[in-house]
Formats: C-alpha cells, sequence, structure tokens
C-alpha cells in the first residue's frame, strides 16, 4: 500500500497564518552582498527575533508536513533556498528524515509545486571521519552549502540535531578542504550562506541554553519553531516571581492547542485502563525520601532504606522482581530506566512479572477487539477498505525480550504464550464464519499464529538502541520494519500476496519521540515513566488518526478511533493528569469567580462572526449589558452566586456557560475525548425516541435503498478527451527532464568590483533520472483508470511527436504531472455528470438495521457531536433529551435550540453515517439535520447540511454530491440545503411551511 498525504484544512490554515505573519522581502538594494549567489535573498527585519515566527501545534497534527511545506512555499514565492532544520535528537532527526523523502510525501508536494525538488543534507556524527587522515568536510555539507540560488527548481535543506550542531566538527576551523573559496569552519560557512532556520521541538532549544546559542552561531534571517510545547522563562523573585511562555511576539502567529486538536476531531480519542491489584498490595508503598546521583533513599512506615548505586531494590523488598538496581547518575535513574525524583512512590507490586502480564493480556484484548472492527468496517460503506491495527509496547528492559545468545528474554516467551491462545480462540469463532470479509479476516489470523510457530516469526518486532549495528539478521530485519517500513506495516499483503502479519511491537522509550505510525490503536506502558514526562507526549505516538488499506487519512467523521492506552495501577491518576494537561495547554483563562478578559473575547469573536457589521466595542457593550441585565455577573464583573434563569437556578458562572457554550469549547477537552474505563466502562449513549423516528419510516425505507453511482454515457468520452488534451502539454509543464547538474565556479577579480565568482552550469553527462515504462505505465493506469491501449497509443504519439523519442522523459516528475493534472481535469468535468440508481438491497447504517427494518434503540453520543448543551424537553425532537449533542455552536447548536412552529412535527441532528451517500471520489457522507414539515398535499422533509460562513477544503465537492443524491427523492417531498447560519434554516423553513416553495422552486 501507498500512504496518500491529503491536504487537511487545519494545516492550510496554519500556512495562511505563517504567510501573514511573514516579514517580507528587502528589496531595497542597498546592501552590496544582496545577490550573493550562495546565500537565500535577503529578508525584511532579518536577525530580529520580533520576525520571527512561532507556529504552536499538537502532537499529531502535522507539524513536519507544514513545516516542509512552508519550504516549498518560501521557495516558490521569495526564491529563499536555503533552510537548516535542527531537532533535537537523533531520532527525531530520522523521523524527520523519513518523512521528506519518503515516496509518498515527493509525489505528494511534486503535485503543488511541479519540477521542484528538496535535496535533504543530513549530517551525522561520523560523516566527518576521514580514512586518509586528511580532515575533509562531509559531502553533503559541501552540497549545501556550495549550492546556488540559480538552480532555480531545487531547495537545499540541511538536517542536523543538537548535539552534531554543538559539537566540535561543526565549529573547529582547521579542515583541510576549504568552502565558498576559504571557510575552513562548518558554521561560519553555512552563515555564510544566510539561511532560515527551522526549530522542532522548540522546548527543548530554550533561549540562553547551549543549543540554542549554537542556533544564533548559524546567524539565521529568519527562525521558525514548530512543537506542542514552548520554553518557558521566569522573571522577578519570591512573590514576584512570573514565569510565562517564552513566544518570540509573545504568542504563536498560529495556535493549534490540545483542546482544539482533541475537540475538532484531528487527534484519536483515548480510553485509558490498568489491571486492579489487591488492596495489601496498592497499600505497600515505598516513597523516596531522598535521591542523589550516588545514593537512593526510600521510605515505609516511618522506616529507611539506603541503596547505593548497583544494589538491588530486591534486598528492600522481594517483590520488587527483575533484578532491578538504583544506576543513579545524572539522571538518577534505576536500572529499568526510570528516573527518581523526592516524594515520588514505588508500587512493588506493579514491577512484578505477573503484574505485567496482565498489561500485556489486557492490550491483546484490546487490540483484538479493534482489530476485528477495523477489519470488518460493519459501520461504513460497503466493502469498506480495512484498517490495519498496530500495538506497541513499552517495556522496561531488553533482556527481558532478547536473552542471551539470541534467545528469547521471559517477556517475550510469556507474550507469545497468551498471543497464541488468543489467537487459537479467535480462530475457533471465525472458522464458522459466513461473510467473505470473516473468512478473510480469519485466513489472516491463521497466517499470524502460522509464522508466530516458525523459526523467524514475523509477528512481533522490537528496537532498542542497542540494535543499532546488531549483525543479527533477525533482528536488523525488525528495526528495519518498524523504522523503514512504515507502508509494509500498514498494509494486509506483501506484492507477492503473502499475509503481513507483522502488528506488535516493543521499545523501551527509543520510539518515545521521532517516530509515529498512524495506525497504533493501543500502547501498553509496562511500567511507570516518572511524574516529569508529558502525559500528552507519552500518548502522542498514536494520536495521528489512521489510515485504511488505500492509503486514505480516515478522519472522525468517516470512522471514529481512539486509542486504548494500557497503564500500571501506580498511574491510576494518568487519566485526570492528562486531561489537566491539555486543558492547560489554552490561552483562555477560565475563572469560575469572574469573567476574564479571554473568556469575553472568544465571546466577542463567536458574536463577530454573526454581526460582521457591528464594531468590537459594540458587541463587547451588548454582551456585558445581556449579562447585567440577566443578572449573571455583578459590576464588578464576578459572577453571581445564584441566578434564576427561564425558572431554573444555577450559578452565575454556569448560566454564562450555557449562554455561550463556546467558551468551554475553546477551555476544555469534551468530556468523552479522553475517557478513564475504569470510571467510565460504558460509553455514553442516546436513546431515539422511537415514535418520532417512525414518522420518518416511509423516507427511511427509500435513504436505506444502497446506491451505485453511474456515470454519464459522456464520461468515458470525457476521460479520453481530457488525456488527449493532458498529452499534448500545450505548457509545456508535464513531460519535463529529471536532471541533476554539476555547477562550476570560478573566482575571479577585477578592478571595479574586486573578487567575484562566475558560475557555469552543466548537465550530467547520462545520469538523467528515468524509470522503467512498464512501470511508468501501470502506476498512471492505477492512478488515473485509464485503459492501458489509450495510454501506450498516447504515450507513443508523444514521444514520437513531440519528444523526439527521447526516453529520459519517463521519469517520475513526468508521471506526477500527469497524474496530477488528468484527475483535476477530469475531476472537474464529472462532477455533476453522474446520477445514483438504487439497487435491489438495503444497507445499515449508524441509525437503521436493515434486516429488521427498524430503527436502532440507542446510538453512541459520539457519533451526534463532541459537545453537549443542556435544553428544555422538546417533544418534536428524534432523541431522548437534555443534553443535547453538536460540533458547532453556530450554526448547529443555534438550530437545535430553536423553537420551531405547529407545522415541524419532528426534527433533529442526523448521526454520523445516517445514510451514507456515495461519493464520487470515494467514502460516503451524511448531512447534519431533517425536519418534517406537515402540510396539506403530503409531508416535506428537509435536508439540511450545515456549513461555516468560510467555506473549508472539501465544502463544495459535498454540496453538489449530496445535492445530486437528494434530487432524485424531490418527488418524495426531499428539499436540500447546505446553510451556514441559523437564520438561513429558519427563513427556508418558513417558506415551506407558508407554500412560498415548491418542489420545483428549491434553491440551493
Amino acid at each position: 500500500m501507498k500512504i496518500k498525504l491529503e491536504t487537511l484544512q487545519h494545516q492550510i490554515d496554519a500556512l495562511e497564518a505563517i504567510e501573514q505573519a511573514f516579514p517580507g522581502m528587502d528589496n531595497s538594494g542597498t546592501d552590496r552582498d544582496a545577490n550573493y549567489i550562495f546565500a537565500n535573498p535577503l529578508v525584511n527585519y532579518r536577525y530580529n527575533d520580533k520576525a520571527n515566527i512561532d507556529t504552536k501545534m499538537e502532537t499529531g497534527t502535522g507539524k513536519t508536513y507544514v513545516y516542509t511545506r512552508l519550504m516549498y512555499e518560501l521557495h516558490k514565492k521569495y526564491g529563499l533556498f536555503k533552510f537548516v532544520i535542527v531537532v533535537p535528537s537523533p531520532s527525531i532527526k530520522e523521523g524527520t528524515r523519513s518523512f521528506i523523502t519518503s515516496d509518498y510525501a515527493k509525489q505528494h508536494f511534486s503535485k503543488h509545486y511541479p519540477n521542484t525538488q528538496v535535496q535533504l543534507n543530513v549530517i551525522n556524527a561520523g560523516d566527518f571521519s576521514g580514512k586518509s587522515g586528511r580532515r575533509n568536510f562531509p559531502a553533503q555539507l559541501s552540497e549545501f552549502v556550495e549550492a546556488t540560488r540559480q538552480n532555480i527548481n531545487q531547495i537545499q535543506v540541511l538536517l542536523v540535531n543538537s548535539s552534531m550542531l554543538h559539537s566540535k566538527s561543526m565549529s573547529r576551523d582547521d579542515y583541510d578542504q576549504t568552502l565558498l573559496g576559504g571557510e575552513t569552519s562548518p558554521i561560519k560557512a553555512i552563515k555564510a550562506t544566510r539561511p532560515i532556520v527551522i526549530v522542532d521541538e522548540p522546548h527543548r532549544f530554550p533561549r540562553g541554553k547551549k543549543f540554542y546559542a549554537d542556533i544564533e552561531d548559524l546567524k539565521p534571517q529568519l527562525i521558525f519553531r514548530f512543537g506542542a510545547t514552548f520554553p518557558e522563562i521566569t522573571s522577578g523573585k519570591g512573590k514576584n516571581r512570573v514565569t510565562k511562555i517564552d513566544y518570540y511576539r509573545g504568542k504563536p502567529q498560529f495556535n493549534l492547542n490540545a483542546v482544539d486538536s482533541f475537540n475538532q476531531g484531528l487527534v484519536k480519542g483515548i480510553d485509558i485502563n490498568y489491571p486492579d491489584m489487591s488492596q495489601e498490595e496498592a497499600n505497600n508503598r515505598y516513597k523516596v525520601k531522598s535521591v542523589t546521583a550516588k545514593e537512593l533513599v526510600l521510605a515505609k512506615n516511618g522506616k529507611d532504606y539506603t541503596l547505593t548505586v548497583g544494589e538491588n531494590l530486591a534486598d528492600v523488598d522481594p517483590n520488587f522482581a527483575g533484578s532491578i538496581t538504583y544506576a543513579g547518575g545524572t539522571d538518577r535513574e534505576l536500572s529499568n530506566g526510570l528516573a527518581l525524583q523526592k516524594d515520588m512512590e514505588l508500587i512493588p507490586g506493579t514491577f512484578t512479572e505477573s503484574y505485567q502480564d496482565a498489561i500485556i493480556s489486557e492490550a491483546l484484548d484490546r487490540h483484538f477487539a479493534i482489530e476485528q472492527e477495523n477489519f470488518m468496517r460493519e459501520n461504513a460503506e460497503d466493502n469498506a477498505p480495512r484498517i490495519k491495527t498496530l500495538s506497541l509496547f513499552f517495556i522496561d528492559s531488553i533482556s527481558s525480550f532478547r536473552g542471551a545468545n539470541n534467545s528469547k528474554g521471559w517477556l517475550a516467551k510469556n507474550f507469545e504464550k497468551m498471543l497464541a491462545e488468543k489467537l487459537t480462540d479467535l480462530i475457533d469463532h471465525y472458522e464458522l464464519a459466513t461473510s467473505p470479509r470473516e473468512e478473510e479476516y480469519c485466513q489472516f489470523l491463521k497466517a499470524t499464529l502460522q509464522s508466530l510457530k516458525s523459526e523467524h516469526q514475523d509477528v512481533y518486532a522490537g528496537y532498542f538502541s542497542e540494535d543499532r549495528g546488531s549483525s543479527d539478521t533477525d533482528v536488523q530485519a525488525e528495526v528495519e520494519d518498524i523504522l523503514k517500513n512504515k507502508e509494509k506495516l500498514l498494509g494486509f499483503k506483501d506484492g507477492h500476496g503473502n499475509w503481513v502479519t507483522r502488528r506488535f511491537l516493543f521499545s523501551k522509550w527509543t520510539l518515545r519521540e521521532g517516530w509515529d505510525n498512524p495506525n497504533v490503536f493501543v500502547i501498553a506502558k509496562l511500567r511507570t515513566s516518572g511524574s516529569d514526562i508529558s502525559k500528552i507526549q507519552e500518548v502522542g505516538r498514536g494520536l495521528r488518526l489512521p489510515v485504511d488499506e488505500t492509503g486514505h487519512r480516515l478522519n472522525q467523521d468517516e470512522w471514529p478511533s481512539r486509542l486504548a492506552f494500557l497503564i500500571g495501577y501506580d498511574e491510576q491518576d494518568f487519566a485526570e493528569k492528562l486531561v489537566g494537561e491539555i486543558n492547560d495547554d489554552t490561552d483562555v483563562d477560565i475563572n469560575h469567580e469572574k469573567l476574564t478578559p479571554s473568556m469575553l473575547e472568544v465571546v466577542i469573536k463567536a458574536r463577530k462572526k454573526d454581526y460582521p457589521g457591528k464594531s468590537r466595542e459594540e458587541i463587547h457593550d451588548e454582551i456585558l449589558d445581556k449579562l447585567d441585565d440577566l443578572g449573571i455577573i455583578r459590576a464588578s464583573g464576578k459572577f453571581r452566586d445564584e441566578v434564576e434563569i427561564d425558572g431554573k437556578k444555577q450559578s452565575g458562572y454556569d448560566a454564562f456557560i450555557n449562554l455561550y457554550p463556546e467558551v468551554e469549547q475553546k477551555s476544555v477537552v469534551a468530556k468523552d475525548r479522553v475517557r478513564d474505563l475504569k470510571k467510565n466502562k460504558i460509553s455514553t449513549k442516546v436513546k431515539l425516541r422511537k415514535s418520532n423516528w417512525n414518522q420518518l419510516k416511509d423516507l427511511w425505507l427509500q435513504l436505506a435503498k444502497r446506491q451505485m453511482i453511474k456515470y454519464d454515457d459522456s464520461v468515458n468520452k470525457a476521460a479520453e478527451t481530457v488525456a488527449r488534451d493532458v498529452f499534448k502539454d500545450i505548457d509545456k509543464k508535464i513531460f519535463v527532464l529529471d536532471i541533476k547538474q554539476i555547477v562550476k565556479n570560478e573566482v575571479g577579480f577585477d578592478n571595479e568590483h574586486g573578487a567575484y565568482i562566475s558560475e557555469t552550469k552543466t548537465d550530467y553527462a547520462h545520469n538523467y533520472r528515468t524509470m522503467p515504462y512498464g512501470k511508468f505505465l501501470k502506476q498512471l493506469t492505477t492512478q488515473t483508470d485509464l485503459p492501458v491501449k489509450l495510454l501506450n497509443d498516447l504515450m507513443v504519439q508523444t514521444m514520437r511527436d513531440q519528444l523526439g523519442n527521447r526516453k529520459e522523459y519517463i521519469n517520475e516528475k513526468t508521471l506526477a504531472n500527469l497524474i496530477r493534472t488528468f484527475n483535476k481535469q477530469f475531476n472537474d468535468r464529472i462532477r455533476t455528470s453522474y446520477s445514483y440508481v438504487p439497487l435491489e438491497f438495503s444497507g445499515s447504517t449508524s441509525i437503521y438495521n436493515a434486516k429488521k427494518q427498524d430503527f436502532v434503540d440507542e446510538v453512541d453520543a459520539s457519533v451526534l457531536g463532541v459537545y453537549s448543551a443542556q435544553a428544555t424537553t422538546d417533544d418534536k425532537y428524534l432523541y431522548d433529551r437534555p443534553p443535547l449533542r453538536y460540533d458547532s455552536t453556530d450554526p448547529e447548536l443555534k438550530i437545535l435550540q430553536r423553537t420551531y412552529g405547529d407545522k415541524i412535527t419532528v426534527f433533529g441532528k442526523l448521526p454520523k453515517r445516517a445514510i451514507k451517500i456515495p461519493r464520487y471520489d470515494s467514502g460516503t457522507t451524511t448531512p447534519d439535520f431533517i425536519f418534517k414539515i406537515d402540510r396539506e398535499d403530503k409531508p416535506v422533509y428537509v435536508i439540511i447540511e450545515t456549513k461555516a460562513e468560510n467555506m473549508r477544503l472539501g465544502d463544495e465537492e459535498i454540496r453538489t454530491i449530496q445535492e445530486n443524491y437528494f434530487d432524485q427523492l424531490k418527488a418524495s417531498g426531499v428539499y436540500y440545503r447546505m446553510a451556514t447560519s441559523e437564520d438561513e434554516v429558519h427563513q427556508l423553513i418558513n417558506k415551506i411551511e407558508n407554500g412560498e416553495i415548491e418542489p420545483d422552486d428549491i434553491i440551493n
């Protein structure tokens, strides 16, 4: 399978915010070195911290994508072509390298930036070692420094981690080579290129510390920082001591915080669980009384236990199993890597082999429960692509996984035994399978068990820091799969049709940062990680939204996904701490006692969208007047202890939130996004009012019919016409050469200009990048759905008539250009060139059971909306209420809270996947609301799709698809409308109720 990078709206929003904050270029011509060909063009306000830009994006939302695309954008718009990416660790460096150089990233960016390539130069620790005894620069450093801006199709990127940048190799100036005709220091040579620096994980580079000083030594014109966390600065002493986040301009120029990421469904939801233990074991706790580099003192029941470096914790309590010793050192660690600090509590029972087995067993149960859902896709469209399910285990010791002399450690043996038992039980269950998908899953399970029992199993893999450089072929195969074969792990079968059974991954903490796989659905921690580690960071490896086997990213509307996070009893407050971290990650200062300026600002911004003609000051005064009239706040701004509104008594704060729910949406993570399964074992359900839904039964019998998209007879002809037009390549931008160039620089001198450099460029002789024609044609056919014969005929004709039969034009750039151009032009043509044809069978959806021909009794609250709000009872509503469930305050909540006239007999929000309208561009869609209006002749069903006023990517496509689908139901009294406001919906309903709109008069 191939991952498909897709443009996501929040990432476009980030790029637009950065573009708005970018200071622009200095075209004044006053700098005599402005046109220095080895350096970037000059940026306005360069070398000024106030011009630098901060982008805050939560883990799992794609910051690497954003800063990679940013480089393309800055190159395209401003000619900037030299960037240095600085990351804190080798593992993050490897993750960045892997993304930028991946085939799927290259193909994606080639669609947006044709004929532009990133030349990634990675500096590693061993690159400066020379075998000849001479001290030479690494080739990739020379490539970066001496590239010139005259190669307009290339972006030069230098990727380096902080320790490498800080090393003597980068700062020394006694090399036996020179760069730029005289520089003998790598740092000074990079500085001469006037680089743009991108900093990943900025909290690891606090200003005033050595690693940030190294960045300053590069003399970057501009610094872009990307991260979920930024460094803090402290000023003052004692009572005047103030700590705040250190942003360049006082605040980030784009802020996608944790609350927004979870509430907007940009990351997976999280379910947290842990195995119980007896009260006696739970009460057996040791507190860290003191800890130094050489000594650990534990305390229990008034007695102290002292351990020096190398002494075993089992000497204090035999339940400290696993030969764990005090390792000490600057990190004050145990031998299993657990960092200690004063007042930390240790529970010996969580260190035992039996307790770790309990976590593994629970993790396997969760894995297979999720895997069956992801494989079957029962609530998705028919024959929906499967989703590979991966699980990640963090363990405390490599020796428990890899034994001596290539043997298996006790943990690996126990894991294999438990896994084999669970596989056998599942196979017994699916042996009686009747559906093709269930039979497939049974084959997958059998292949897994067969591999598990083989000499060289491919079911689970481990990666540890000690594995680097291992000569064991099995170990290297495991490491290769985890680090570099992401697409292989996400697929179900290899190129030979064999099942890919690898889906259980083990690591110490090596994979805690810099590595991610979107299909990690289970993370199990077999030991605590200490109190200093960010909880968001710990769950971060599993937060990304998953992809299906076609490489398509599945948003929460298409397929709700959650991460099962298994921990030990000693971290039973993990969920509470995680929610606290998420809620702290917001710039809204929530105060239950007093209305704060930031709370008021959220309301003002929301109202400004409703009333764009009003000034901010007018809206501000109207809000305060309303709060005062309702008695919610005092003149001082404090909330009243109690207020009565519509006969209901509540606190002033609660009344304020009920009036303006958007405040908590921007500051508090929704309740079901992070769940502690020990406290919330059953997901929130919403009960249907069957009597009201049955009023829609006649309509639903039609909606339940599965639909086939039938293209007009003209579509095939249109496809051929588009293809022929594309192959003509009138603008000469599709068929291109993929070529490297040799750049030769000569230093000269004249009396007027002094030293100067002349540059000549020549192509590498016979060194064009090409690809086999068979592979080229196969990929072109697969990704355009055009007949092989047509494509071959067009290629032969184009090669003969336009390209002089030069095979060098058959390359990946040409391929990407053809695919991108054809698909765009073809999709533009067929958006309305198809119709829906009902099939002879019905399908179940989230709201309807096709076999029983009846509505379900209840649905998960999450399919109705992330947020909840109190509301008065309305007999016409489709569900028991309060509370109401919704995804947006405006217009969804406003539509739900409105009172409707007597002619409306039922109304309500449609659950996600309630109708599942097939999309011509794959997937399904379901609108948001339904209203039944009684009229004298026959009832009318008003179907509403809601969108924000500023339409997002794909909204117009959704409107076209839904409109096309519901047009066929006009005879049944169905009206469809996409609306951006509650008032628009209200006006439409009034016109229908009053007979002002007939079926043929509806305007969309």
